[in-house]
């Protein structure tokens, strides 16, 4: 699946089940970021390592090594 921050994942919901199991993911993230939602095409401010859209409920995670770049942040699915 993902090993350390040199692994890569195969698909965008194992990086929400990620940040799940190493326990991350309603910790702050260093730096909030503007999201734009795949889903709804509005923007919010992520401010944890797991958030959702507050209009459609598009989960997002990114993990924490690679927290410093909004390309990094990968939809994981509608409540996921």
């Amino acid at each position: 699946m993902h090993d350390g921050c040199a692994g890569s994942f195969e698909s965008d919901r194992q990086i929400a089940d990620k940040v799940r199991q190493m326990g991350f993911s309603s910790q702050p993230m260093p730096m909030p970021m503007d999201i734009k939602c795949v889903q709804c095409d509005k923007t919010f401010e992520m401010v944890t390592f797991e958030d959702k859209c507050p209009e459609c409920d598009m989960v997002y995670a990114v993990v924490p090594c690679h927290a410093f770049d909004p390309a990094n942040v990968k939809p994981a699915g509608i409540n996921y």
